[in-house]
This record gives structure tokens, sequence and C-alpha cells, in this order.
């Protein structure tokens, strides 16, 4: 058999197409700044909506640049996260008392 024979091709890893004549949606470069100063650049698409703040890649939310006054004020809920659905129905001393348990049973197996 010679050099040439059939090869197989990696199936859904690599287009056919080529990118010739293909232009991307156009953007927008928009700035956030933290309380301590930190700049936070984000790209969006042209038509999309702009958030009022965005979370930077540090943790701490930064606010919009230049942006039209405050957020709208939605009706939405508030997002829960699961500590706080725990807090609703347990008490911080529960917690802890709870807690002491657990660790007291994984100090008798650690012992055994």
């Amino acid at each position: 058999m010679s050099d040439r024979s059939l090869r197989g091709m990696r199936l859904g890893s690599q287009s056919m197409e080529t990118e010739a004549g293909v232009e991307p949606a156009p953007r927008q470069r928009v700035e956030y700044r933290t309380e301590d100063g930190e700049k936070v650049f984000v790209t969006f698409a042209q038509e999309a909506e702009i958030p009022h703040t965005w979370t930077a890649k540090s943790g701490k939310v930064a606010t919009l640049v230049n942006g039209e006054g405050e957020p709208v004020d939605s009706h939405e809920k508030p997002i829960r996260t699961h500590w706080d659905m725990l807090l609703e129905r347990r008490s911080m001393e529960e917690l802890e008392e709870t807690l002491q348990q657990r660790l007291d049973v994984y100090r008798e197996r650690h012992a055994l």
C-alpha cells in the first residue's frame, strides 16, 4: 500500500468550511471599575443590554463607568444561596452543635 492511502478525519473536531468572508458581529468594549480602582474591561455585542455591575476575576463587584444612572430595580427575587436557605431552617447554635457532633464522629473513627 502506498503512503497516500485513505486517511480518516476526526469527526466533529474540524470544520470543512473556511472563514473567508465571515464577519463577526459588531462589538463594544465596556469598562467597569471596582471600589479600590481596579479596571475591568468586558466585550459585549453591540446590541446587548449592558449590566450596571460586573464581578471581576478577583471576586469584587465592579460598577459600570460612564453608565446611565443607577440600575433599574427589578421585582425579581434576590438570589438565595444554599447557605441562605440553611440559615432559614437552622440557627447558628444548631449548626455549631451539628458540626461538633459530626466532628466527634469523625474523630472516633480516626482513633480506631
